[in-house]
Parts: C-alpha cells; sequence; structure tokens
C-alpha cells in the first residue's frame, strides 16, 4: 500500500514552519497515544504513521530530500545502516513539552519543573543611576501556596506514588525493535499524584500574587544593565525552585548633560564677550556648580574637560569627566546703540588688519577667491 504524504497526515501545508509542524504533531500525537487508544490496533497504526511523519518533516535535511524525491528519498529502510528515526529524541523533545518534563538517563524520576524567570524594566532618572537608589517594585508572579506549603496537596494529606510509573516518573513504550522510554502521563514526570489537591491552589502549590519587592540599585548604573535577584522569580509548580527576577534598567534622557561610558557631556552657551575677552562662568555638575575660566579668543564648539566629574562605573574603575562644549551666542533683540556699537567694531576689522582679528574668515574669502579665479583663468 503506497503511503500518504507526509505533509497530509500531519495536516500542515507543505510551506509550514518548523512550529507550526511540531504543533501539529502534539496535538495528534496527544490523541493517537497508544495510552489512550487502550491497544485499538488502527489507530496505533496511525500513531506509527504520525512518527513517521514528523520524524521526515522535523529534520531540515530529511524534509529536503521528501521535498524533492517524495517517499523514495527518505526510505526507512535505509536506517539499519544509522540513517533511521531516533525515537528517543522525538520523544524527548515533543512529548516532554506535552507532558511537562524531558527525558532522563537511567529511567530515574524527572526533575521538579523550575519556575519561569521574570524580566521587570525599571525607568530611572540620570541622577539616580549614578548615585544609587533603593526602590520598591511590584511583581505580579507566581509565589508558593501557603496553605499547603508548596506541595499542592490537602493540609494532613500528602501525595501518593504514581500507579503507572510506580514513582519512577518514566514508562516505557515499545515500537518494534526500539524500546522508548517517555515521561509518565499520568504523573508528568512527578512520580507522584495528588488525590486530595489543595483548595487554594488546586494542587499546583502555586498562587497568583503581586510581591512588593525593595531592589538596591548600585551607583553607575547605564540603560541596558540587568539587575538579577535569585529566587524572586515564579515560584516552580509543587515545591520546585523558583525562577530569578532581573531587573532591566532603562535611564531617561537628561535635559542637560548627555552620557557616554563613564563621561558626562554638556552645552555651555556663553556671550560674545566673553569668548573674545574671556572670564569665569558657571557650568552645572550632578554635585552642583563649579567655576570654568573661559581664556581670551575662544572660538565656538571649544571642548573643555573637568576631570571627575563624570560617573563612577558600576564595574568599577576611575571617576569618568565631565566634557564642556562652548557655544558662542549671538546677541539677539539689539537696541540701536547696540548695533551701532557692532557696526563700528565690524567696520574697525577691515583693511589691513582684518587677517589680524579675523584670521578664519581671511583665509576662508582668500581661498574663495583664488578658487573663482582658477575657473576663469
Amino acid at each position: 500500500m503506497s503511503k500518504r504524504d507526509y505533509y497530509e497526515v500531519l495536516g500542515v501545508a507543505k510551506g509550514a514552519d518548523d512550529k507550526e509542524i511540531k504543533k501539529a504533531y502534539k496535538r495528534l500525537a496527544m490523541k493517537y497515544h497508544p495510552d489512550r487508544t487502550k491497544g485499538d490496533k488502527a489507530l496505533e497504526e496511525k500513531f506509527k504513521e504520525l512518527q513517521e511523519a514528523y520524524e521526515v518533516l522535523s529534520d531540515d535535511q530529511k524534509r529536503g530530500a521528501y521535498d524533492q524525491y517524495g517517499h523514495a528519498g527518505v526510505d526507512p529502510n535505509r536506517g539499519a545502516g544509522g540513517g533511521g528515526a531516533d525515537f528517543g529524541d522525538i520523544f524527548g523533545d515533543v512529548f516532554g513539552d506535552i507532558f511537562g518534563g524531558g527525558r532522563r538517563g537511567g529511567g530515574g524520576q524527572s526533575r521538579a519543573q523550575r519556575g519561569s524567570d521574570l524580566r521587570y524594566n525599571l525607568e530611572m532618572n540620570l541622577e539616580d543611576a549614578v548615585r544609587g537608589k533603593s526602590v520598591d517594585i511590584k511583581v505580579p508572579t507566581w509565589v508558593g501556596c501557603d496553605v499547603c506549603d508548596g506541595s499542592g496537596a490537602k493540609k494532613g494529606t500528602q501525595a501518593k506514588s504514581c500507579p503507572t510509573c510506580h514513582g519512577a516518573g518514566q514508562v516505557t513504550m515499545r515500537q518494534g525493535f526500539f524500546a522508548v522510554q517517555q515521561t509518565c502521563p499520568t504523573c508528568s514526570g512527578r512520580g507522584k499524584i495528588i488525590p486530595d489537591p489543595c483548595t487554594k491552589c488546586h494542587g499546583e502549590g502555586r498562587v497568583e500574587k503581586t510581591k512588593t519587592l525593595a531592589v538596591k540599585i548600585p551607583a553607575g548604573v547605564d540603560t541596558g544593565d540587568r539587575i538579577r535577584l535569585t529566587g524572586e522569580g515564579e515560584a516552580g509548580l509543587h515545591g520546585a525552585p523558583a525562577g530569578d527576577l532581573y531587573v532591566q534598567v532603562h535611564v531617561k534622557d537628561h535635559p542637560i548633560f548627555f552620557r557616554d561610558g563613564n563621561n558626562l557631556s554638556c552645552d555651555v552657551p556663553i556671550s560674545f564677550s566673553i569668548a573674545a575677552l574671556g572670564g569665569e562662568i558657571d557650568v552645572p555638575t550632578l554635585d552642583g556648580r563649579v567655576k570654568l575660566k573661559i581664556p581670551a579668543e575662544t572660538q565656538t564648539e571649544k571642548m573643555f574637560r573637568l576631570r571627575g566629574k563624570g560617573v563612577q562605573s558600576v564595574r568599577g574603575g576611575g571617576v569618568g569627566d565631565l566634557v564642556c562644549k562652548v557655544v558662542v551666542e549671538t546677541p539677539v533683540n539689539l537696541s540701536d546703540k547696540q548695533k551701532d556699537l557692532l557696526r563700528q567694531l565690524d567696520e574697525s576689522w577691515g583693511g589691513e588688519s582684518e587677517a589680524k582679528h579675523r584670521p578664519k574668515s581671511k583665509g576662508f574669502f582668500d581661498g574663495v577667491k583664488k578658487f573663482f579665479d582658477d575657473l576663469t583663468g
């Protein structure tokens, strides 16, 4: 009898991705699994057909050969040489997902399932990030049930050995020459069942709750840094260990300072007269104002570095610097008298003294004149 198309067996389109194929297999495997079909030979054959289809379509190399050559490209008879199905891997990957646990060597009981890790996004301002701060955060999560102490069993009762696997957490299933161990479907690999579950957590050993945690943020954190709180994630099922909580830091933009690693920078406007004659101005730092001496004839965008006025790295090392870029501000809203004074000043720079007082301007326009002379010459 000719074999059915593997995509038809799984009920997926030919272009289905790995996730769709795995999802379809899990759904059908639960339906046709021998433990559920109670010896129905026809359904057992469907299960074998399902396994064969999944083994091929879940493997990129085999799937490519099947798409190109059909069943001839993946002839299972060649499996005797080592190219056949690894049913152990299939059961470990897929049935482990269905029943809540994976395979373990030696037939021993599966480990209790650890709780999931959680992430909390913490937004903070630059000052708090630089200095460090303790903050309270509220985290919705699963916590151990306080009625049954996480066991899942009603007060005064306890879990019992699973009658299907007799406490092993796994059962053995035979497929022709293969003997495959899989997670016990009755106890999900725990090796125990709870005949009388806790009324509060309904046998899970955990309940939903919003926790309030005090988190100490170390000085010097920056956007992208993570703080790990061990054991503050979701509680595991039936008393299993809890996961971890990761606090993800995001530092908000600052109206004055820009941060680059351990250094801070800011733009400082200065007047035309201070830029020309020099003087002293107040500049901001995270520790307060400091005096900055501006030398005479300072040009716009000149950088001044204030040592040790930056950030102490959370990873250790020296403190960064504050880099101030001065920007010469053009005066606005001038009175007639002020405008006249500026015209007089501008006129005083003309003639032979222009190169002395305005070297950049003189050099630029000399270059422009030469450029056009070369074009027309």
